[in-house]
């Protein structure tokens, strides 16, 4: 009687919720706006591509502020084919308020004991895109039918980016932390390398992606070391991301802690704090070959289409 009654209270709950966002008030989405306004007025278009106006800005670079050194190398980069098909299935699936409405919920119950990434891994939520194929080409001077040996895309998530740069290799392995991800590579037919792994393979890597992961790990300095130890030294390349501003933390549980190593990270502005990192690279072993800025995006839920963060994408060398 009990359980039938707990049912009975969350359908209601339920139901009264999504009457409450199918006002035009509470509609979070443009999707679901212009759905709504689409019932009000047939005749106007629902709202669907993001306008280039305000994604020119996430591609913007004053190479004046770079340094010497930099300002040659940088690649400039732009709203393609591959990114506006990411963001137009993420303005999508924001609308389905069914789905939005599921994830919302069992990601209230999970979050008292899962991290967010591994809830996003169990519900096969929030994929990131971090480049187009395309814009990864351009990044590593290197054409579609470009092919190397072996692949390591360390903290893969569940793949998806991973799935970008695989056409060019016959090996791809991948590492994470999250349980729930690693069982979606594995879905994916991807090599999981455990954390403490990679680096005592017996082998050497002829490209490794660390996207978006040295903000977020508790030694980065220590992991730049280790990816210049294992990398194929003449023809090697190191993929790496970074979300600026910089600020790092760490994950653990739900809760965030501070790294127990800093990197020297300085400035106020992008290009500062790029030039401050072509030196946190050289300490390391690398110098960078080239680079670029491009919007580090995330599927959104039914409050916002999608999310983005500024993100600076280097190419690495060893030296």
């Amino acid at each position: 009687m009990k359980l039938f009654i707990g049912w009975v209270l969350t359908y209601v709950l339920c139901l009264a919720a999504v009457k409450k966002m199918w006002s035009s008030r509470y509609l979070r989405s443009h999707l679901s706006r212009s759905l709504y306004m689409n019932m009000l007025s047939p005749n106007q278009a629902p709202y669907w591509e993001v306008s280039h106006q305000v994604c020119a800005q996430w591609y913007l670079c004053d190479k004046e502020k770079l340094s010497e050194e930099l300002q040659p190398i940088f690649v400039q980069s732009f709203l393609d084919q591959g990114t506006q098909t990411f963001l137009n299935r993420s303005i999508e699936k924001s609308g389905w308020l069914s789905i939005q409405l599921y994830h919302s919920f069992m990601s209230s119950v999970f979050s008292m004991f899962m991290s967010r990434t591994s809830i996003n891994g169990l519900l096969g939520r929030g994929s990131m895109f971090v480049f187009s194929p395309e814009q990864f080409q351009r990044l590593l001077k290197i054409g579609p039918d470009w092919k190397s040996h072996r692949l390591l895309d360390l903290g893969a998530g569940d793949g998806e980016v991973t799935k970008v740069m695989s056409p060019h290799f016959e090996e791809i392995y991948v590492t994470e932390m999250s349980q729930t991800m690693i069982w979606q590579l594995q879905k994916k037919k991807y090599r999981v390398l455990n954390i403490d792994e990679w680096q005592s393979t017996g082998f050497q890597y002829d490209v490794i992606s660390c996207l978006n992961l040295l903000d977020r790990c508790h030694q980065p300095v220590t992991l730049l070391k280790e990816m210049r130890s294992v990398l194929e030294p003449t023809r090697g390349r190191v993929i790496l991301a970074l979300v600026l501003p910089f600020h790092p933390y760490v994950e653990n549980g739900g809760k965030w802690e501070k790294p127990s190593e800093a990197m020297a990270v300085s400035g106020s502005v992008w290009e500062e704090q790029v030039n401050s990192l072509a030196a946190v690279f050289q300490e390391a072993g690398f110098v960078v070959e080239a680079f670029t800025r491009l919007p580090y995006l995330c599927e959104g839920d039914m409050y916002n289409d999608y999310y983005v963060l500024d993100d600076a994408v280097f190419v690495l060398r060893p030296v």
